[in-house]
């Protein structure tokens, strides 16, 4: 199964366009791959330092076409890390933007870089490297496509591997449930390397619509300006995104192109979610709230856009293709509505596992289609699933078990100004706010005790400048202060 097949009926239809200006169409891609798949060798890893580029898509796709599995890095990469990564997987290629500082000849401490590198191609404000001999790397498992790092994962080595079949059978459902065509004009506010950007891309692909590539973003007036310039149709992101288009003052932006807009990788609060499915019906667009994890390759479920009021606070249904279940452990599924339980997924677009060195990349599919997510979850009667938390953001408070994703809900929607995190250990709970002084947070950590019934002893809330995040806008929960 091919995820990608070049479509002669696109030919001459845009494919992509840069903020830059620069545009080019389905049959450019074409040319451009018909030029480098000689000079590259199939069944070989490559590394992509990704930008949201015209070259770093167009090395993906080659990638795919050629059978050589990328692994979709950010191009900002920390270079410690980089070197970490190329010293692990020892990859046969790296592909980078022209101005990129990392070195493409990391080797592991002691060793010598590989003496016969050299560049294969340069187009597109991209190169595409040879790294060294690919016989004496070990061999890549035929079904592997492509690898990815886990969601929030910043230091660690650890990538889920995804096969042709779960990128194309992702691809299509997506593009079937979001009913795509030709005529959308989706814009990247999400980065490529990010499960979620990246699936953006590859189901509108599919139908032969045009992407916007920019690396400005929603804070900056650029982006507004291509948004307007170029009439994009879509707007997507995680829970931080729509935040901050609250903040910016969204809902009065003069957008007339604006069809759909699309929020995962995180549960949306209840409040904003109502907001957002009020502005779309008001204006006639569509919004709608998808559930995803890497390990499914970008989506499991989505909530019909005529559901969004109706079934606010829901993730929805599974994805065209794909089913979901609850389980009370390995063993025991819940079959009962309104009970909690852990969320598993099945489903062609479910990964083959992880991989931690380059040995592992031989492995073939370990999980066999089933995903436990580590979600908690309930399904209502109509059999529409709620996410409650995650398995393991649980702590035991004198005696009683407490949910730290609940608790970040609870005062976000009792104060929606502000971004919050929750963390701690059994016992002592700590609950950062940003914009917060100390009065403030005293004001707050009365309130939580107060509907909670927690003991105050318990609790402590405190100010922080920023709440860290990774690049899909999730919290680094690890890199908060222990205070």
């Amino acid at each position: 199964m091919n995820f990608y097949d070049i479509h002669p009926e696109y030919r001459n239809h845009p494919m992509l366009i840069e903020d830059t200006g620069q545009c080019v169409t389905y049959g450019d891609f074409a040319d451009f791959y018909h030029r480098v798949e000689t000079q590259l060798d199939s069944g070989r890893l490559l590394f992509l330092f990704c930008e949201n580029s015209i070259g770093a898509v167009f090395v993906y796709l080659s990638c795919l076409n050629r059978g050589i599995v990328p692994v979709l890095l950010d191009k900002n990469l920390d270079h410690d890390l980089a070197r970490q990564l190329i010293a692990a997987y020892q990859p046969e290629y790296v592909a980078m933007p022209d101005d990129s500082c990392i070195d493409p000849h990391s080797s592991p401490e002691g060793s010598t870089p590989p003496e016969n590198s050299k560049v294969i191609c340069s187009c597109f404000r991209y190169q595409i490297i040879q790294c060294g001999d690919a016989t004496t790397r070990s061999p890549l498992h035929k079904d592997l496509a492509l690898l990815l790092t886990t969601s929030g994962s910043t230091g660690s080595p650890k990538l889920v591997r995804q096969s042709r079949r779960n990128i194309a059978s992702n691809a299509a459902a997506i593009a079937e449930y979001l009913e795509l065509n030709d005529t959308e004009r989706p814009i990247t506010s999400l980065p490529m390397p990010y499960t979620f950007g990246l699936s953006i891309m590859n189901s509108h692909f599919l139908v032969g619509a045009t992407v916007l590539l920019t690396r400005h973003t929603l804070f900056e007036r650029e982006f507004w300006e291509f948004f307007r310039r170029e009439g994009a149709t879509s707007i997507s992101g995680v829970p931080y995104t729509f935040e901050m288009l609250k903040r910016l003052s969204f809902f009065d932006m003069e957008l007339p192109t604006l069809r759909t807009m699309t929020q995962a990788g995180g549960k949306l609060s209840p409040k904003l979610h109502r907001e957002f499915a009020e502005y779309a019906e008001r204006n006639g667009r569509r919004f709608i709230v998808m559930y995803g994890q890497t390990e499914a390759t970008a989506r499991m479920g989505y909530l019909p856009a005529k559901d969004a009021i109706r079934k606010c606070g829901s993730m929805g249904i599974a994805i065209p293709g794909g089913t979901f279940r609850l389980m009370e452990d390995e063993h025991t599924e819940i079959t009962e509505p309104d009970v909690v339980g852990e969320l598993v997924y099945e489903g062609e677009n479910v990964t083959m596992g992880y991989a931690q060195t380059r040995a592992d990349l031989a492995k073939g599919d370990e999980r066999g289609g089933v995903l436990f997510t580590g979600d908690m979850a309930k399904r209502d009667p109509d059999g529409y699933y709620y996410i409650t938390g995650r398995k393991k953001r649980f702590l035991k408070m004198f005696g009683k078990r407490v949910n730290m994703d609940e608790i970040e809900q609870m005062i976000k929607q009792q104060y929606d100004r502000i971004d919050i995190a929750c963390t701690g250990e059994d016992d002592h709970m700590r609950i950062y706010l940003t914009q917060a002084d100390e009065t403030f947070c005293s004001q707050v950590e009365a309130w939580i005790t107060e509907k909670t019934g927690l003991h105050p002893t318990g609790v402590r809330v405190m100010p922080i400048d920023a709440i860290p995040k990774n690049i899909s806008g999730k919290t680094i929960y690890k890199n908060l202060p222990e205070m």
